[in-house]
């Protein structure tokens, strides 16, 4: 079966050390430092086998992520762009969907308790944890110590068929009473991995918000547009998006933004503080991957909006230090959150029910292309903001 496989070349910068769960040659939890001159090729790979507890999926949609194009973005010094654990070659896709054709027989489905059939649409999560380790005992599965990741050390979906252990996959029969076709009903599966990116970032680890607050989300990329929707949602007063891009933006509007920031026209601090009467924004998510460009932006709003206990999010992926300043946030009682994934909290289950009572997210996936044509969109994303989810149909 054709695969879309990411290869690149080992060659570790100056000064980098092993970590203790990188592999020499193979796997590094800081890709952007080890990993050169990236190569996309289309190749015939075989069908996987599955395990007792893991189960084949016939790959029916997958979407390109932001970390597919930088996993496969060289910088100038032929380095890729994306900071992360990655393990090459590998078979790319993350964000997908499909149906259950085989599994094994310990593979359970949560929905009902009893092992999978045959014949089940699911999703998955794209983060592989041990549930063994301690950050898993604890409750943090996004931060497992043995973490492995879909599309990014093991083999993904951007192919026929995937092998995922049954721990990691959720049911979407509860969406098919909204997406009666069965194309819809795979693009809205395909988007619940980074809805739940999303999710994690403004409800679990941002904190949620109470109903009235007022929000700033940077970036309409899908994970930001994913967010408006949520807060929306959620109950906040005001969702302000910052973004330059004039499809994107129209986009978020769309999806659940109150209003549009063009901080390239505008003065973005003072354009907060208009639409919030002075207050600031209770929420910040910092979604563009260019913390060290808008970080002072935020502070400014921070510093001169009236609220207090402002919580700042970083969810893009960049290899780039922040511009912090301490006074800004200890005058203001504010902080700065990290969120990395989407595992354990409910948060699938919680997205997946979410959409299934009209938490529409399907107008994310703006082009939907075949699987030989994954190569080249994901070259053309690396400058083409136009688009928000291009998902390929299998």
């Amino acid at each position: 079966m054709e695969a879309i496989v990411l290869s690149a070349e080992w060659s570790p910068k100056p000064g980098f050390k092993l970590g203790s769960k990188d592999v020499e040659g193979k796997l590094s939890y800081l890709g952007s430092r080890v990993w050169r001159d990236p190569h996309l090729s289309i190749q015939d790979v075989k069908t996987p086998q599955i395990g007792d507890d893991e189960v084949l999926i016939e790959v029916k949609a997958c979407g390109i992520c932001g970390s597919d194009v930088h996993m496969a973005q060289p910088d100038a010094d032929g380095y890729i762009y994306y900071p992360g654990l990655t393990a090459f070659p590998v078979v790319l896709g993350h964000e997908f969907s499909g149906v259950v054709v085989e599994a094994g027989g310990k593979a359970i489905d949560k929905r009902t308790g009893k092992r999978y059939q045959g014949g089940e649409a699911v999703c998955a999560e794209e983060m592989f944890w041990c549930s063994y380790c301690r950050p898993c005992a604890d409750g943090y599965p996004n931060h497992c110590e043995a973490l492995q990741e879909i599309g990014f050390s093991v083999d993904g979906a951007f192919t026929k068929y995937a092998v995922v252990n049954a721990r990691y996959l959720w049911n979407l029969e509860s969406l098919k009473k909204v997406y009666a076709a069965e194309e819809d009903l795979f693009t809205a599966g395909s988007l619940v991995e980074p809805a739940s990116v999303a999710y994690n970032a403004v409800i679990e680890r941002g904190g949620g918000i109470r109903v009235g607050d007022n929000v700033v989300i940077l970036g309409g990329g899908p994970i930001g547009a994913a967010a408006a929707a949520i807060l929306r949602r959620a109950g906040a007063a005001n969702v302000i998006l910052s973004e330059t891009q004039r499809e994107r933006a129209e986009l978020g509007l769309r999806m659940g933004a109150t209003h549009v920031v063009n901080p390239q026209k505008e003065d973005f601090a003072q354009r907060v503080l208009e639409i919030t009467d002075g207050m600031g924004a209770d929420l910040y998510l910092e979604a563009t991957g260019l913390p060290h460009i808008v970080f002072p932006d935020i502070e400014k709003a921070i510093w001169e909006g009236k609220a207090l206990n402002a919580t700042v999010v970083i969810v893009a992926r960049a290899d780039a230090k922040i511009p912090a300043t301490g006074e800004v946030f200890q005058v203001k009682r504010a902080s700065i959150v990290g969120a990395q994934g989407h595992s354990g909290h409910g948060t699938f289950p919680r997205v997946i029910s979410a959409m299934a009572a009209g938490m529409d997210m399907t107008p994310l996936c703006t082009r939907k292309i075949s699987l030989r044509q994954v190569p080249e969109h994901i070259i053309m994303l690396r400058d083409d903001r136009k688009e928000c989810k291009i998902t390929a149909l299998l």
